[in-house]
């Protein structure tokens, strides 16, 4: 099957991206990696009228002052070799996809796409990272909790762009990541995303645990962040992987019930507290 056809536009500047997706209006589309795009766009399940390229838009940038600000075309691939680029994201980023993804996928395209399985969606949402968006009202700065709304939904207004992704620079926190996939490259079972902070003594002063894929958009389990706080993480952790399978609620699939990613949660978030012990 081929996509319907479309007109494109290959924006120089972030200005012209934004006017010609004004222009295009509810059948426009922005594209820069289009490593989720191009395979829905072949099945049809999306049939725009026009494709913004942002590939020259001059959102590439990388800065750390402070926190490590992405701009939305940063390759995955090289966000997965930046020193500046925090542990979790670094420990995640070899479960996105595969090599030749990652080399065109962007980050700020994967938040955007906002698939409850993926990865750097749940690694900013358990970081407490921000999304900066821009539209025709101007530019506005997210939490991550707030931008993803469910499955492929965020808080981007009509018009609106994702232009930056702000992430947490490391600290003297630790952090560790889990995923099943039956493949890998597939899209996850369960994924699970912890970043303990401790004080002197090695108690766990904050917590962020988060957990993907058996959700409909990456999900802090703040009863389990609770339980965490004032245990060394690891004497807890198999306390909080029960607790995490009993919070979660999957539909199940053919290739798994929902008995099973409870209990594959619950091992992913043990194993995931545990590495950042």
């Amino acid at each position: 099957m081929k996509p319907v056809p479309f007109d494109y536009v290959r924006a120089g500047s972030l200005e012209e991206a934004l006017a010609a997706l004004a222009e295009g209006g509810e059948d426009a589309k922005p594209i820069a990696g289009g490593q989720s795009l191009v395979p829905a766009l072949s099945m049809r399940l999306v049939r725009p009228s026009l494709l913004v390229d942002l590939n020259r838009a001059g959102l590439d940038g990388a800065t750390a002052n402070g926190a490590l600000r992405l701009g939305a075309t940063v390759r995955q691939a090289v966000l997965g070799v930046d020193e500046r680029a925090h542990p979790l994201v670094r420990a995640a980023l070899p479960f996105v996809g595969h090599v030749v993804t990652r080399n065109q996928g962007t980050v700020g395209g994967s938040i955007a796409h906002a698939d409850g399985a993926a990865e750097l969606p749940l690694c900013l949402v358990a970081l407490q990272g921000k999304v900066v968006v821009e539209g025709p009202a101007g530019r506005r700065e997210l939490a991550a909790d707030d931008f993803f709304v469910t499955h492929f939904l965020t808080a981007l207004q009509p018009g609106e762009l994702v232009v930056e992704t702000v992430w947490p620079l490391p600290g003297e926190e630790s952090s560790g990541f889990e995923e099943l996939a039956l493949r890998a490259g597939d899209f996850a079972q369960s994924m699970c995303a912890a970043v303990l902070t401790r004080d002197a003594r090695g108690v766990v002063t904050e917590a962020g645990v988060a957990v993907g894929a058996v959700t409909d958009r990456p999900t802090r389990l703040s009863e389990v962040e609770r339980l965490l706080v004032g245990s060394t993480g690891t004497d807890a952790a198999a306390e909080a992987g029960a607790l995490a399978a009993r919070l979660v609620d999957p539909a199940g699939s053919i290739h798994a019930s929902p008995r099973y990613l409870r209990a594959l949660t619950g091992t992913l978030v043990t194993r995931a507290i545990e590495s950042a012990s």
